[in-house]
């Protein structure tokens, strides 16, 4: 996986590094500066062809100073350059201030109405302006140096590249902050991706996201040294949040090819809904099948017996009538997991709920759709019922019935930074449930009661949109469901659940519809090499 940092914990890693001795300031704001510009020539080849006209807007702290040592490189590369200035230059820091001596060329201020040229008569605008370290909207004048439309897309309008993160957006929660923000075709990042890059507007804003190695090494210590914003007394030693990726997977791949009987893999039991409403729990069930859980059962209301009959093969069925019904399949204590809200219907969530939670002894269970909305009216009467084993996946709408305030503060339009970010959010809806939450999205976000979180991001090189579709989100509580049923602790489920249906969603392509999801786990599988 790779870490996911604050703007707080990055400059935790950055002065740990020079304090220790490993590097200076300067000469990490040069590694970035060149960074940026070798970023540049890889993803626009013909740029490193001079001659070229570069517009360099340097901002007030250490993120102009790289924009000082790009200026400055660009110039020795035969590039015609222009460079203004936020800011007073006597005000720099030391670093910064440094490198614009360095630059030794003119410098214009900002904000530019007026003025002879126009930033966007060039072939490439770098914004320097203020990278992770912005805590509040960027001024009136400042947004009008770029066009309030995004013209990423138009083949005369000037590349533009932001350093560590466009301005105005910010870097722990992916929101725009009050102001006009800016937008870039290109976003070069350091050391490792910043919370921002992938939650919210983040991805949109940033265009394509590369991160450069500037020689720092990681440092756990100074990472967790550093609090978090909300309920600091309890959390101040959280981890960062990570990115979901490949090989935590691999770290499994002993319980995917041992020869064993099929009850060594786990029994899952998917509940479903009456008649014409089972749809839903047989693709989560097929879902977990394919995952690889020994057993998967659907258990089924009497309406809906002869339907269910007609349309599996693999799967089992169970006749569950009533909360005593499930009772009573549940004393077999081979069932390993359960997973209960696609197509179930409310008041049969309701119902069923209460006792998949109780019973003894506590199985692993996810809860999604209607069996999250059916405790919309008295969310805490389950919370008090939930325990560490289980996973629920709510998406927004089903988040901000379960978590009203928590959701108000996330939607809530940030006028200053750090903003409160949808990874602050599933953290503390974690917390309060007791339990691992998965908050879907493009940007979703799974969270542990410890604290520990992830995101699973598809966006970027990732970006799956053919996944909005019907039974997407049935399907992919049915993978955490047979993981879990395998023996997965629940945040690895849902982790690997949720990488897995994206790895899913991309081996298709385009035209994929929710029956398509599970069918591709066998190429997943072996392009994994299990």
């Amino acid at each position: 996986m790779t870490e996911l940092l604050t703007a707080a914990q990055m400059r935790a890693v950055e002065r740990a590094a020079i304090e220790s001795g490993e590097v200076t300031g300067l000469e990490l704001m040069e590694r970035a500066g060149r960074g940026v510009v070798e970023a540049v020539f890889e993803e626009w080849p013909e740029l490193a062809q001079a001659p070229h006209k570069a517009v360099v807007l340097c901002g007030p702290g250490n993120n102009g100073g790289d924009g000082f040592v790009v200026a400055r490189l660009l110039r020795e590369w035969g590039w015609e350059v222009e460079v203004y200035l936020y800011g007073d230059a006597e005000k720099l820091p030391p670093d910064a201030k440094v490198n614009y001596e360095r630059w030794g060329g003119d410098v214009q201020p900002i904000p530019v109405t007026g003025a002879s040229h126009d930033p966007w008569e060039s072939d490439l605008i770098v914004d320097a302006l203020f990278g992770t370290g912005l805590t509040r909207g960027i001024e009136e004048g400042l947004g009008s140096l770029l066009p309030e439309w995004d013209l990423r897309f138009e083949p005369d309008f000037p590349k533009i590249v932001a350093i560590d993160m466009p301005s105005g957006l910010c870097s722990d929660s992916g929101k725009e902050l009050q102001g006009d923000g800016f937008w870039a075709d290109l976003t070069v990042s350091f050391h490792t991706d910043k919370v921002g890059h992938h939650l919210a507007r983040g991805p949109f804003i940033c265009g394509k996201l590369v991160v450069a190695d500037i020689g720092l090494k990681r440092s756990k210590r100074e990472l967790q040294a550093t609090p978090f914003r909300w309920k600091r007394e309890r959390l101040a030693a959280m981890r960062p949040a990570e990115l979901v990726g490949g090989p935590y997977l691999l770290g499994k791949t002993d319980s995917f090819g041992r020869p064993t009987h099929k009850f060594s893999h786990g029994h899952a039991l998917i509940l479903t809904g009456g008649s014409g409403r089972t749809g839903a729990a047989r693709l989560a069930a097929r879902g977990a099948l394919r995952i690889g859980a020994g057993l998967v059962t659907l258990g089924v209301p009497p309406s809906a017996q002869q339907e269910v009959a007609c349309q599996i093969m693999a799967l089992m069925l169970r006749r569950v009538a009533d909360g005593e019904g499930l009772a009573e399949v549940l004393e077999d204590r081979r069932v390993t997991a359960l997973c209960l809200g696609p197509g179930l219907g409310v008041e049969r969530a309701g119902e069923l709920v209460p006792v998949a939670l109780g019973a003894e002894p506590s199985r692993a269970v996810v809860l999604d759709a209607d069996a999250l909305t059916a405790f919309a009216d008295a969310p805490e009467r389950l919370f008090g019922m939930l325990h560490e084993r289980c996973v629920l996946t709510p998406h927004g709408g089903e988040f901000a019935r379960l978590f009203p305030d928590i959701a108000e503060k996330l939607d809530a339009a940030p006028v200053k930074g750090p903003a409160y970010s949808k990874v602050d959010a599933t953290r503390e809806a974690a917390e309060r449930a007791g339990c691992v939450v998965l908050f879907k999205g493009p940007d979703t976000v799974i969270a542990g009661p410890d604290g520990r979180c992830s995101v699973n991001s598809a966006q970027y090189e990732r970006a799956a949109p053919w996944l909005a579709t019907a039974g997407a989100g049935d399907v992919l509580a049915g993978f955490i469901t047979g993981l879990l049923a395998r023996g997965f602790a629940p945040m690895q489920a849902a982790e690997t659940g949720a990488w897995l249906h994206v790895e899913c969603a991309r081996a298709f392509g385009p035209g994929l519809v929710a029956e398509d999801l599970p069918e591709q786990l066998p190429n997943v599988f072996r392009g994994l090499g299990l």
